[in-house]
């Protein structure tokens, strides 16, 4: 059912107003009662002009609310759709063709159906007026009372004013100028009127903010009113937004083609892809360095790539004509307040590609709390965005680089390098005393620790992950070896249990080398050993890592280290199980056993045996392995309390895993579903997912073989919901051929 037209409820509104009876409405203006309900409740059309006059008079309107009165009878007069002015459908300029974009179009087809009002909001050069524009032109069909499209030049130093913006809407629905009112508020409640029940379509594109934007809203569900912004526009509630990101890497490289050619990405198909990845996958951007290439037929698109890769030249390299990047960028700019222009340049000091609040408010050089609201800002203005890790946020790659140009341009050298050093000595100093925590023997917080707790370190060392290894990478190379060093030396503790969580082979390799330029023999040897265990356990080269052990065996030698020489001896072992040589495995790691009894329990006591237990297993000795594990689980409960819960936990699990790993090479598979069960909830007790995915993989095998077919689909699930992504291919294939193996559910 359709809607009661417009006329209805204005002519209500002003016999209230007026204080006015039906009866007494009809003797002032001369109309019978029946024509007035009639008219009021949407029975009748609106009435001629002349009845129109008299009602108007009747009811004592001043001039602006008649000339509104007068407008909307004839509006409501009209008995086909109305011809718009067509000057107004082409002030927008020509966009080019929208490449990929279909499931935003869907999106905005779908709200269109509901009416009302959608934006869609980016950064600069996202796309927002193609696309808009685009989908204008393909959803005009289903508005047969037409499309209007108005550019309100949000991002000028002087955007259209909703004055002038309302006398275009307005004229464009052909309403004379002697018949609009003289102010905002009456001109806005004329074009609500004129469009509350009217299938119309009104784009406004590039909108400055709320303020502009406000006024001009009046189409109805039957009508759909599109908005184009930087601005995210949050304070219009009834404003559905669309958040408008750079292209998937497939449609950038189309849209490169489409303007360099496609034999071009064909014949350089990977500067191509690299190509479009320096550029964000920004439109605005891919398009012009389509431009420049395909102006320049003598270039090749690794050449442009060169240039494109100097983040000095970047942006500038993206011009063509008067098409630029930094213009783009500059505009948003320059519209910020002073704060927020200060902040966001700074915000190009972090070293990673996302921040919080905490982390801006000490690259801004700002007290605690201070940076909320300019945050906000940034983000309403879509210069920062949200990150995928939640709470957080981040700069699109070529606005980081503009951020970074303002703060060279803006900032002088000794006010940079005193909040670069002061954000990298918090990133360093934050990890160090986070890592430290997890040392065995930290059986409480220390009072002077920023975290409250080993939970809150370790949430704080994976959220700044990126930042802290970057800021590390910075350090070295500003010569602050001491810093390096001693970030790396707080780490094996954390990284144990954390092998696929950071690079530990740059981690300890970077701190090696920085060992090595102090000149510092003594923390060169355990970074060495630290710095092998990287190479085969990390990045699986046996061969690097066993040179490096051999090496720092020879270190130790001479430094007379005899502990750091059994930690290099034992993952001596270990590799040369991995290369295939069981037997100079078994021989080393008895060696080492031998020696580590000179050492307390958890020490070294401890982890040699542990190897050994590994080595025998895989040398196929499971019988002899599984009375290590079990010697090395029962001498835990006498040194209950010597080390904190959580690297008790984590030593029991590793046990345990052995353990549970021996009683499936035996065939004793209730046993080893029972063992790495128990690991598996040390595991989550310790928030360590991998480690709880592997144990319930284990755990799942076992029940396959025990023939819980039930039980072990919910072990196997769980472990493949965990193994996602390339570092962990092996073991999801592993899962994923565990669940083939079992029968169809019930």
């Amino acid at each position: 059912m359709n809607a009661p037209p417009a006329f209805s409820g204005l002519l209500l509104q002003h016999r209230h107003a007026a204080a006015l009876s039906q009866a007494d409405l009809a003797r002032a203006s001369g109309l019978s009662v029946r024509t007035l309900r009639d008219l009021e409740h949407g029975r009748a059309q609106a009435p001629k002009e002349q009845s129109a006059k008299l009602l108007a008079d009747a009811l004592g309107l001043t001039v602006d609310e008649r000339r509104m009165f007068l407008v909307v009878a004839q509006e409501g007069r009209r008995r086909l759709p109305q011809t718009l002015d067509p000057a107004l459908l082409h002030v927008l300029p020509l966009v080019p063709d929208v490449v990929g974009r279909e499931e935003e179009f869907a999106w905005l087809r779908e709200e269109a159906a509901a009416g009302g009002v959608v934006s869609i909001v980016g950064p600069p050069g996202v796309g927002k007026t193609t696309l808009a524009v685009s989908t204008l032109h393909r959803l005009a069909p289903d508005f047969p009372g037409g499309c209007i499209a108005l550019d309100l030049r949000g991002v000028d130093e002087q955007p259209v004013a909703p004055l002038a913006a309302l006398e275009q809407l307005l004229t464009a629905l052909n309403v004379p100028s002697s018949r609009m009112p003289s102010g905002v508020e009456d001109l806005s409640a004329l074009l609500r009127a004129l469009l509350q029940n009217r299938q119309t379509l009104v784009l406004l594109d590039n909108v400055a903010d709320e303020a502009q934007l406000r006024p001009l809203i009046g189409t109805g569900p039957a009508g759909l009113t599109m908005v184009t912004s930087r601005r995210a526009l949050t304070e219009l509630a009834e404003v559905r937004s669309l958040s408008l990101e750079p292209l998937p890497a497939t449609d950038a490289l189309a849209l490169f083609a489409g303007i360099a050619g496609e034999h071009v990405v064909d014949g350089e198909p990977e500067a191509a892809a690299e190509l479009v990845s320096l550029c964000g996958n920004l439109p605005l951007a891919v398009r012009i360095a389509g431009n420049r290439f395909a102006t320049r037929r003598h270039w090749t698109v690794a050449y442009l790539v060169a240039q494109l890769r100097d983040d000095r030249s970047r942006l500038s390299t993206l011009s063509a004509g008067d098409r630029q990047v930094r213009a783009a960028f500059d505009v948003s700019y320059r519209r910020l307040s002073h704060d927020a222009r200060q902040l966001f340049r700074r915000l190009a000091l972090v070293p990673g590609p996302t921040f919080d609040d905490e982390l801006a408010e000490v690259a801004g050089g700002l007290p605690a709390g201070a940076a909320d609201d300019v945050l906000d800002e940034l983000t309403e203005a879509s210069l920062l965005q949200p990150s995928a890790t939640g709470g957080r946020l981040q700069f699109h790659d070529l606005i980081r680089v503009f951020a970074g140009e303002r703060l060279a341009a803006e900032d002088d050298d000794a006010t940079r390098e005193h909040l670069r050093d002061a954000l990298l000595s918090h990133l360093i100093e934050r990890a160090t005393s986070a890592a430290r925590l997890f040392f065995p023997d930290v059986q409480g917080i220390p009072e002077d620790s920023p975290f409250p707790s080993r939970e809150a370190a370790e949430e704080w060392l994976s959220r700044e992950g990126t930042n802290w290894v970057a800021a590390q990478r910075i350090a070295a190379r500003l010569g602050w070896h001491r810093e390096v060093v001693e970030l790396a030396k707080a780490m094996p503790y954390y990284g144990d249990s954390r092998v696929l969580t950071h690079p530990w082979h740059e981690i300890l390799g970077t701190a090696l080398d920085a060992a090595r330029a102090l000149g510092n023999r003594h923390d060169e040897l355990p970074l060495l050993s630290l710095y092998g265990w990287a190479q085969y356990k990390c990045l699986d080269d046996n061969e690097a890592g066993l040179v490096s052990h051999l090496q720092a065996v020879e270190l130790a030698d001479e430094l007379g280290d005899r502990r750091e020489r059994l930690m290099a001896q034992q993952r001596i072992a270990s590799i040369l199980l991995r290369l295939g040589r069981p037997d100079e495995a078994l021989s080393q790691v008895r060696a080492a056993v031998e020696v580590a009894m000179e050492f307390a329990f958890y020490d070294a006591q401890g982890p040699t045996r542990l190897t050994l237990g590994n080595v025998l297993r895989q040398a196929g000795e499971p019988e002899e392995a599984l009375e290590v594990f079990r010697a090395l689980l029962a001498e835990m409960d006498d040194h209950r309390g010597e080390i904190n819960p959580e690297a008790e936990r984590w030593v029991r699990s590793l046990k345990l895993r052995g353990a549970g790993r021996c009683l499936s090479a035996l065939g004793r598979w209730h046993e080893a579903a029972d063992t790495h069960h128990e690991a598996r909830l040390l595991a989550e007790a310790n928030r360590n997912h991998y480690w709880t995915a592997e144990q319930a993989l284990y755990e799942g095998v076992a029940l396959r073989e025990m023939g819980e077919h039930e039980r072990a689909r919910e072990c196997l699930e769980l472990a493949l919901g965990t193994f996602d992504g390339p570092i962990y291919d092996a073991e999801r294939e592993r899962a994923e051929a565990e669940l083939a193996l079992l029968p169809p559910s019930a």
